[in-house]
């Protein structure tokens, strides 16, 4: 019988059928972060449980810690030196692998994972984290979880899941010069609104998903959550098996070509049938930007924010209106129009060594504009090492980046640093919503490149204007 890539590895860990679509699936790795998985960690030692396979279970330093040179254990987070240091005793009580500030290998969680193969082909990951859906990108079933969720994984490696439906969406033709990754899923979110994936397990497939590296897909199914999908999935192939070799993390010599074999029987029989698919045109698809405050109000770069009068569903005219009274911004403005005061180049959707080189090119010779305040965060300490061996980070604080050490930083607003009340700016993280970056912030997602164009600028800016003039 033809089954679905997300079929055979339903198949593969399924410990038992439970009530209707609902199955007990086995957990290989679980992943956690000093933000909820110390609640997680500290609980299970409440109960007087033990993590099952500690082996199998990591943990990164990632969301409260600053990013700010010289940093420690102090954070601008409320009580987020609290979440550092119970998330550290607790690591190590349970005797799992930490990825703490000091470590070489610190980073964000959904950046650690890849580069040191501990996410492989086949295997289940979950953590609690939304963008968890990121790590499909290499051909697992990774998606995010609940802190109680996570407790009952780290103490019985399995999980109650509800069994999604099955949906595929396909890019096909080419991409336009300065059109990426972060701008096919903005793109799509735009077109089929955010809850378009609601109840999916989404695989992207097509000629442009197989020219995409590695990293670009990572981007890609970061934001399949965006999308309201269970997770996102891709098949692994040359390139996946490529990316993976020689991580610390990957089975390794005869183990490895066994590993392979196995691999390459991970993909959607021809005459597997999803339940729903989806055709985008590559195109038709320009540097995306969004306008207001869902990662659905996403328009090409050289459009106008819409009028929600001419918006036939009630529901979504209102919530346009009031997006538009909280991004200040009125139908007809032209994006290009729009003046910033704010760049953000980072989080687990664009903060790998390809994004920042993307970025570094345009930045290279030219200024970040007056009054525009601009902080680059690399994903991990290995990216932010190779993109100083590769001289980046002299390229972007010539141009008047803050260049900071590795975390997600400004992705999310929990007290601490912030871009400041009602500013506008433009970021390559993946959620635009009310307050996300900052008091009333006012935040336009957008992929690297047209970060670093508006940064140079000074407003929402088209990529395409400054390589007119290289």
């Amino acid at each position: 019988m033809s089954q679905t890539l997300f079929e055979k590895l339903w198949q593969r860990h399924l410990v038992s059928e439970l009530d209707g679509d609902t199955g007990l699936l086995y957990i290989d790795r679980v992943f956690l972060h000093e933000r909820t998985g110390s609640i997680a960690l500290k609980s299970l030692e409440s109960d007087g449980r033990q993590v099952k396979r500690p082996d199998q279970v990591f943990c990164a330093m990632d969301h409260i810690v600053d990013t700010l040179p010289g940093r420690n254990d102090e954070t601008l987070v409320p009580s987020g030196k609290n979440f550092i240091q119970t998330t550290r005793q607790a690591a190590h009580a349970a005797e799992i692998q930490l990825f703490d500030i000091d470590d070489p290998r610190q980073g964000i969680v959904h950046v650690v994972s890849p580069e040191q193969g501990i996410v492989q082909p086949g295997l289940t990951l979950v953590c609690p984290d939304s963008h968890t859906c990121s790590q499909g990108a290499l051909g697992a079933l990774a998606w995010g979880i609940g802190s109680s969720e996570a407790e009952h994984a780290l103490a019985t490696k399995t999980l109650r899941v509800n069994k999604p439906k099955t949906m595929r969406v396909r890019f096909d033709g080419k991409l336009a010069d300065g059109v990426t990754a972060k701008d096919m899923i903005l793109h799509l979110i735009g077109s089929y609104g955010a809850a378009g994936g609601s109840g999916y397990v989404i695989e992207f497939a097509g000629a442009v998903i197989t020219e995409l590296d590695i990293e670009a897909r990572l981007t890609l199914c970061n934001m399949a959550v965006e999308f309201s999908a269970f997770t996102g999935l891709i098949a692994p192939d040359s390139k996946t098996f490529a990316y993976l070799q020689g991580r610390p993390y990957v089975p390794a010599g005869e183990a490895w070509g066994q590993a392979v074999a196995d691999w390459q029987t991970l993909y959607s029989d021809e005459q597997a049938e999803f339940d729903r698919e989806i055709v985008v045109d590559c195109t038709e698809i320009a540097p995306t930007v969004t306008w207001g405050t869902s990662p659905e109000h996403a328009l090409a770069i050289t459009a106008s924010v819409p009028d929600p009068g001419g918006e036939a569903d009630v529901h979504r005219s209102q919530a346009m209106t009031k997006a538009l009274t909280y991004m200040g911004l009125k139908p007809g403005d032209k994006l290009t129009e729009l003046a910033i005061t704010g760049a953000f180049i980072g989080s687990c959707t664009n903060s790998r060594i390809s994004d920042l080189r993307v970025a570094a090119n345009i930045l290279k010779g030219r200024q970040v504009a007056e009054g525009v305040t601009a902080i680059c965060v690399p994903g991990s300490s290995l990216v932010k090492r190779q993109a100083e061996a590769e001289g980046l980070d002299s390229v972007f604080k010539a141009a008047g980046f803050e260049w900071r050490e590795s975390g997600c930083s400004m992705c999310f607003f929990a007290g601490g640093e912030s871009f400041g009340y009602r500013e506008r700016v433009v970021t390559s993280t993946n959620r635009n919503f009310e307050s996300r970056q900052g008091p009333e912030t006012r935040s336009h997602l957008a992929s690297p490149a047209t970060v670093a164009a508006s940064a140079v600028l000074g407003r929402l800016a088209d990529v395409r204007e400054l390589e007119k003039r290289i």
